[in-house]
């Protein structure tokens, strides 16, 4: 049993680093071809979810009379919707899921300019966001982008389910509204930055650590080297610039903040935040798409990148992984 054990554990081994190296020798090949196709926006009608959920749920729990009524007045409906539909209000949703890098905003950037080909001020924007914060610099881009729907006087709602703290916080500013549900954690307006410092261990250890610069503050603390005085107080007076320039941000697009009470760097939960005029009112992004459905035709709007031949080939090799990891199981426990 054991060898057969060692045989196989030898034989997926083997698989895995013959795949390993044809994925690099396909993506130096594929690497080569500049002109990749771009990806394209997904678009999908949420009107059309809820009704076929209504529908599944009529013949269930309704008897064939009630079911038959419940069929006469939603096509009555939706003859009545269909001549109004050129006055009918759109609302185009879209999702923000943010790591530290922000990573999302490449393809929120695509889904906006997309929609600002289309959208007029008479339609509305709905941002479901979920961020904790990350990179200054990156949500700044992130926030910018929404920008560009303020700037063409759309109307911007941006809704909370779960967290928006710090950089997450900033690009829900924006908005005209924020919503966020009773127990979403928001805030946390501050900035933090921390590096750890080797120089004791290293000096212990008789190891030295050179570097050289050119510029008085081209570095101010560093892992390795002694770090100064001057270069803690420089560090200090760049990090409570930053701080200034999030609040100042703020203030410019939710002129209520009492900047005294929430900038101190603490988060709050969905109703206290309320409280603080960090959010305009509670509410789930469910409970508020599915109460505009009845009055406004909703459109999931998402923007998927082109899979690259190497992303294609990694999702592969990841499934032939798995398949061989879970044989493996198995016969090891069969055994």
């Amino acid at each position: 049993m054991f060898a057969q054990y060692l045989l196989f554990t030898a034989q997926v081994f083997t698989l895995i680093i013959g795949l390993l190296v044809l994925l690099i020798g396909i993506f130096s090949i594929a690497s080569k071809n500049k002109n990749r196709d771009q990806g394209q926006l997904c678009i999908k009608k949420l009107n059309k979810k809820y009704e076929e959920m209504h529908d599944i749920l009529s013949q269930v729990v309704l008897n064939k009379v009630q079911y038959k009524k419940t069929l006469k007045a939603q096509k009555k409906q939706h003859k009545a919707e269909a001549n109004l539909s050129a006055v009918r209000k759109r609302i185009f949703v879209m999702s923000f899921t943010g790591d530290i890098r922000a990573s999302a905003t490449t393809s929120l950037r695509e889904a906006i300019t997309g929609l600002l080909t289309l959208a007029t001020p008479e339609d509305e924007i709905v941002l479901r966001l979920e961020s904790a914060g990350g990179m200054v610099h990156a949500y700044g881009l992130a926030a910018s982008q929404l920008q560009r729907i303020r700037n063409h006087q759309i109307p911007l709602v941006v809704i909370i389910d779960k967290i928006a703290a710090s950089g997450g916080y900033m690009m829900a500013a924006v908005a005209n509204r924020i919503l966020a549900a009773p127990f979403a954690i928001l805030g946390s307006i501050g900035v933090i930055a921390q590096i750890p410092n080797f120089h004791r261990l290293l000096k212990k250890n008789d190891i030295e650590f050179e570097q050289i610069m050119a510029g008085q503050y081209k570095r101010t603390l560093t892992l390795f080297g002694e770090n100064t005085e001057q270069g803690r107080e420089k560090f200090q007076a760049e990090v409570n610039e930053t701080h200034h320039l999030f609040k100042t941000f703020l203030l410019e697009n939710r002129s209520s903040l009492d900047m005294e009470k929430v900038a101190t760097g603490e988060h709050w939960y969905g109703t206290r935040a309320l409280e603080l005029c960090l959010i305009d009112g509670i509410s789930t992004s469910d409970d508020y798409l599915l109460s505009a459905s009845k009055t406004a035709d909703i459109y999931d709007v998402c923007y998927q990148p082109k899979r690259t031949l190497m992303d294609k080939l990694s999702h592969s090799a990841a499934k032939v992984y798995d398949t061989c990891l879970s044989k493996l199981t198995r016969e090891t426990y069969s055994n």
